[in-house]
């Protein structure tokens, strides 16, 4: 059986990120108008430039590069399995990632994060 159409563009999504090092690499797959849930945020992001301008400010020296497990989709939704790398100056964090997507017309227009240990991953961009 072929891989639904919105799995495989975020399939090439995650590679074009995965290989270049830039998570923002896949940002044509983003509706313009996205809302973002970011783990250890109350409110999401609105928008792909808001969320542009967040990716961007991470604090100098700070890096997530990301690998992806799988990818499963439908017409409306999406999901990828992720475990990701944070650096921060000499500090390193390794977590893995549910990342859920809502889909319309092959773009991503909302997402949500689940992950292995919020408390964890909020510590340490904290830098606790």
């Amino acid at each position: 059986m072929a891989e639904h159409p919105n799995a495989a563009a975020l399939r090439a999504a995650a590679e074009r990120a995965e290989q270049s090092g830039d998570p923002m690499s896949g940002v044509d797959m983003l509706s313009d108008d996205i809302v973002w849930h970011e783990i250890g945020s109350d409110e999401p992001i609105r928008g792909k430039q808001a969320l542009m301008e967040r990716m961007s400010g991470l604090s100098e020296g700070g890096s997530i590069t990301t690998e992806t497990h799988d990818i499963v989709a439908n017409d409306e939704h999406a999901v990828q399995l992720v475990t990701a790398t944070a650096t921060m100056g000499d500090r390193t964090l390794v977590y893995r990632t549910a990342e859920i997507y809502h889909m319309k017309d092959g773009k991503v227009t909302e997402r949500w994060a689940f992950s292995d240990d919020t408390d964890r991953i909020n510590r340490f961009f904290a830098g606790s």
